[in-house]
């Protein structure tokens, strides 16, 4: 188990106003629209995201990271995995789209669109707050910095838990150690080099990446270990190899500030 910032702090777009204010009160009953359908409202913990730092004004927040979309040859694997966590941990949520797995499980199509064919990544920094002021810079200095990147394959063979800094949020993920760890590794030095000339905080000493596919809120990890290992137990059993065969090859870095995307380095296919 590692520490990791939550995946989840976001500001507005940038350079734009950022949100903010009460929410609306409740419409009268007597209002002309019509109730949302029901697949559209939100689970009863979408609301309970926190941040790992306070919004401030005129603060966005940064995100650099690898793009990760899973190869259809693997969807079968993980979507296997997936009804495996949920049947031991029933209050998993999808990433980003919060959906509760243990519903998207009940139906393989509706898994596969909503989770499996979503785009993924691997964090390169941490997610911190920056001013206006410096997303120039920190933008033009991480294409300068990633100006020359080569592709190379990524393995994403191990199945992990993680939970945030604060405790708030814990992830099922899969984490890289063997093939591109040596990559990513180097460009979390060069993220961290950037970081370093404007004042934010490096990366964790240890980095371990990985994509994060659910999370549950509050700290349990003894509940994914215990998950893990009842998977591992039956992926074993079943003839298969407990390593997921999920091979991807780099050729993106992006950089999310606030909810603006910024393209840092792209290779030609």
């Amino acid at each position: 188990m590692a520490n990791y910032a939550s995946d989840s702090d976001s500001d507005g777009d940038a350079p734009a106003a950022t949100e903010g204010g009460a929410a609306p009160g409740l419409p009268e009953s007597s209002a002309l629209l019509p109730p949302p359908p029901l697949d559209l409202l939100q689970p009863p913990n979408f609301g309970s995201r926190v941040r790992s730092f306070p919004h401030v004004e005129g603060n966005y927040a940064l995100h650099v990271c690898i793009p990760v979309v899973i190869p259809s040859e693997a969807r079968k694997h993980v979507a296997h995995v997936m009804k495996r966590a949920a049947s031991f941990v029933p209050d998993l949520y999808t990433v980003d789209a919060d959906y509760a797995l243990s519903e998207l499980c009940k139906d393989e199509q509706k898994l596969d669109r909503v989770l499996l064919s979503r785009e993924f990544h691997v964090s390169l920094g941490r997610t911190v707050a920056i001013q206006v002021h410096q997303i120039e810079s920190l933008v033009a200095m991480l294409r300068q910095k990633f100006r020359s990147q080569q592709r190379y394959w990524m393995d994403f063979n191990k199945w992990e838990h993680f939970i945030n800094d604060d405790c708030t949020r814990s992830f099922l993920s899969l984490e890289v150690t063997s093939t591109g760890l040596p990559e990513i590794s180097k460009q979390i030095t060069m993220v961290d080099d950037v970081y370093r000339l404007h004042g934010l905080p490096e990366f964790y000493k240890n980095p371990r990446p990985h994509i994060s596919l659910a999370w549950a809120l509050g700290d349990v990890s003894y509940k994914l270990k215990q998950a893990i290992k009842e998977i591992e137990k039956t992926l074993s059993s079943m003839g298969k190899s407990q390593q997921c065969n999920l091979r991807c090859k780099f050729s993106h870095i992006v950089c999310k500030i606030g909810k603006k995307m910024y393209d840092i380095c792209k290779l030609a296919d």
